[in-house]
């Protein structure tokens, strides 16, 4: 089996730059410079991760592939952003972003977690199906450019996988993160 090439690490203000070209590249109407600043530095409930590629390479030459944005507020994990380039999917990526959020809130007294999705975004979906979401409703003409409904999906109870690691995928299949 080969080993993960990336890394999931807190994000900080230094990442910004990174984050915000991933942002940009992965979303139509992509959160702004000063909207990533106020999560990464100035929301006490936000929390930032990325996932950043070790031994950069000729052909990928960007040091972070991937990020998450999520907020623990109490008892409730919400992710409200999570991109990979387009070059890094299916590798596990977001799966391991998403179980390191997820495992993060359940240390932090979190037991239920939410999100919304773009409808049309069917990857998204079943990344989250595979976490043991479920849809709960559709808010109508939420996103913009394109207009589209939004998918609302809920974890209510958090269950982590039995080895309560994250995951990488890659040639030889999901392996635990060392």
């Amino acid at each position: 089996m080969t080993a993960c090439n990336w890394t999931i690490e807190l994000a900080t203000l230094e990442s910004l730059s990174e984050i915000l070209r991933i942002e940009e590249a992965c979303f139509s109407a992509p959160w702004t410079r000063k909207m990533l600043e106020a999560e990464l530095s100035g929301n006490p409930f936000a929390h930032f991760l990325v996932a950043r590629h070790e031994g950069r390479t000729e052909v990928l030459a960007e040091a972070i592939v991937g990020y998450l944005c999520y907020w623990i507020v109490f008892e409730e994990v919400r992710l409200m952003n999570l991109a990979v380039i387009e070059s890094m999917r299916h590798r596990g990526i977001a799966r391991s972003l998403v179980s390191t959020a997820l495992q993060t809130g359940i240390s932090q007294t979190a037991h239920r977690a939410v999100l919304e999705v773009r409808a049309s975004n069917q990857a998204a979906q079943r990344l989250y199906e595979g976490f043991g979401f479920s849809q709960t409703a559709i808010r109508p003409k939420y996103y913009a450019n394109p207009e589209e409904d939004a998918v609302l999906m809920e974890l209510d109870p958090i269950v982590v996988r039995p080895s309560g690691s994250p995951v990488c995928r890659d040639e030889g299949g999901y392996q635990p993160l060392q």
